[in-house]
């Protein structure tokens, strides 16, 4: 099972590698993340130039795509030309949104109605799409889910691990980086958000 992280230009690093590193945990049980980017390089908002693992039109063909945040979210949604190369099918594929990739989504008309999550300096330019923004960290509805704040991402990563895996998997995976003395409360912290987010009502 491949997974689509899909990083703008402007991308925030911990959205984007958090998710990542954590999927990569379960290469040995077949699920991979690869850092998928709309040019061969691009720059994080802090100045990090990032050479992508995977062309957009790898979306496509993922079992899993999720779209990361960045300060240029705005200018994505802008961009006809670059929606249109983000190729997503909920039907088949499970797709997450990273605090702005929610904006990301209504701008692609995913949503349908479902309120999501994301962060504080994207709900305003979200909520003037006419999309109801929830204070919680995680929220999914069928094979969509969206997190908002960029610890958060733990969360992205624990629902894709959990729905391609299972929870075991997703245990063993925030059990080993789960600070010393905390692998509990991290464990279960990160479950219970997941399963909370999915019980959300609109």
């Amino acid at each position: 099972m491949q997974v689509a992280v899909v990083t703008f230009d402007g991308f925030n690093e911990l959205d984007s590698f958090i998710a990542a590193a954590l999927i990569n945990r379960c290469r040995g049980e077949g699920l991979e993340a690869y850092i998928t980017t709309p040019t061969p390089v691009v720059t994080s908002m802090n100045g990090v130039q990032v050479t992508g693992q995977r062309p957009m039109e790898f979306i496509e063909d993922a079992d899993v795509v999720l779209i990361g945040s960045g300060v240029k979210a705005r200018e994505v949604v802008a961009d006809d030309r670059l929606l249109s190369r983000l190729r997503l099918d909920p039907s088949r594929q499970l797709v997450g949104a990273q605090c702005s990739g929610a904006l990301v989504l209504a701008g692609l008309g995913l949503l349908g109605g479902m309120p999501v999550s994301t962060d504080v300096k994207t709900r305003p330019f979200v909520e003037a799409r006419g999309v109801t923004v929830l204070d919680v960290p995680f929220h999914s509805e069928g094979n969509i889910a969206t997190a908002g704040g960029c610890l958060a991402s733990q969360y992205l990563a624990t629902w894709v691990i959990t729905r391609t895996l299972g929870e075991d998997a997703a245990r063993g995976v925030l059990d080993y980086v789960a600070p010393v003395g905390e692998n509990r409360e991290t464990v279960e912290r990160a479950l219970h958000a997941v399963r909370a987010g999915e019980l959300v009502q609109r």
